[in-house]
């Protein structure tokens, strides 16, 4: 993928969607999943079940809660363009193609693969400040970032 296609607010569309999509087809997992369970009969015999199926909502409600953090954590992600490596760069280095912004993981963009990294992340640490040309070494895999955006 050339670099010069990519735009970086088409990237952080693309993540915004995700991640809205994802909180949508949670949302309507949990809904399905309470309506099962109000179905489950209320006798002893039933117990376990209806546990299991509370346990199952209740860890789908923090997944819930964590998408609606990288929700709003990327509106407080700047969207203009930098010449040194800080939160909001879109980041390509001779190995990979980051996006500094929430810990969303891998996505493919336009047919290549990038990966949605926070800015706590210890990738993220050790790019900040660089520049294109910059060379850095994180778990024994160097990296040299050709260009910033």
């Amino acid at each position: 993928m050339q670099k010069n296609r990519i735009l970086k607010n088409d990237v952080r569309n693309f993540v915004r969607h995700t991640i809205i999509s994802k909180i949508e087809k949670l949302e309507k997992f949990i809904e399905f999943t309470l309506e099962a369970s109000w179905e489950i009969k209320k006798t002893p015999k039933y117990d376990s079940i209806r546990e299991e199926m509370q346990e199952e909502i209740y860890q789908m409600q923090k997944q819930l809660a964590a998408l609606n953090d990288l929700r709003r954590n990327l509106t407080k992600v700047l969207n203009t363009p930098t010449d040194t490596v800080q939160r909001g760069s879109l980041v390509f280095t001779n190995k990979a193609r980051f996006y500094i912004s929430v810990s969303l993981g891998e996505f493919f963009f336009e047919g290549d693969r990038f990966y949605a990294i926070s800015e706590e992340s210890p990738m993220a640490k050790i790019m900040f400040g660089k520049k294109p040309g910059d060379s850095f070494v994180l778990n024994n895999i160097s990296q040299t970032i050709e260009y910033v955006m």
